[in-house]
């Protein structure tokens, strides 16, 4: 009778773990709006508190939202933070087509939606540029899914207007590449000055395309170069004989 009573308990308990584990792996994705309020609470948090001081605990609350829904769709703080200053700064679309312009390409990609006027609060934006400095998981999350995608896009643009000759032969693309986000960084983030669409517009016109169209001093110096002519070579005495 005893045996009896062991069996179906057992069996009861096989049957509750399998049903547990169906419901599992048919739980939903965090997903559409659900996602987006999640991502909103992270920047929420993140300008409050600081990147540090973030937990998935505070951001699930935030949310109003367990912590198990959020490990359902980030593995970690890092991933979760990256896709949240992702979608508040907007993505660039990795297929976007260029307009045959680099002055064109560059307000598309950096004026409006997507740009840098759309930033995020001083607040989100300094809390985070501290702590990549000192973690790593979080360097690495924010180069792959913040700044790759970017990168791909600068340097599409920057090639195809090389190609096209609007950029000097020699220039250095990379640096090209990265004048205009750094002072953008230097006039917000260092200054602490606004950054709109009007001030990228005067860096794009001020900095970046002259920079691309000017030669280097060096080879400024090699064009201007006068000519070598050979030296006449003087009489020898017999000749002069």
């Amino acid at each position: 009778m005893m045996s009896t009573r062991k069996h179906a308990a057992r069996a009861a308990g096989a049957v509750g773990s399998a049903v547990s584990a169906a419901v599992t792996t048919r739980r939903p994705r965090v997903e559409g709006d659900r996602e987006n309020e999640i991502l909103d609470a992270a920047v929420r948090v993140l300008g409050n508190v600081g990147y540090d001081r973030l937990t998935m605990d505070t951001v699930a609350l935030e949310a109003k939202a367990s912590k198990a829904t959020l490990y359902r769709r980030w593995q970690n703080k890092a991933a979760l933070v990256v896709d949240a200053v992702s979608r508040a700064k907007g993505m660039p679309a990795p297929d976007a087509a260029t307009t045959g312009s680099l002055r064109e390409d560059l307000v598309a990609s950096w004026c409006g939606r997507g740009g840098w006027s759309s930033t995020l609060p001083m607040s989100v934006m300094c809390g985070l540029m501290t702590a990549l400095h000192t973690d790593e998981e979080l360097a690495s999350a924010f180069r792959a899914g913040f700044l790759g995608p970017r990168q791909a896009v600068a340097r599409r643009v920057f090639e195809a207007a090389r190609d096209r000759g609007e950029i000097a032969s020699g220039v250095d693309l990379d640096l090209m590449m990265s004048l205009l986000p750094a002072i953008c960084v230097q006039q917000e983030l260092v200054l602490n000055r606004s950054v709109d669409d009007d001030f990228v517009l005067r860096v794009i016109d001020s900095v970046v395309l002259p920079a691309c169209t000017h030669q280097t001093a060096a080879d400024s110096a090699q064009s201007h170069q006068s000519p070598v002519t050979p030296e006449l070579s003087e009489p020898s005495s017999t000749q002069a004989e």
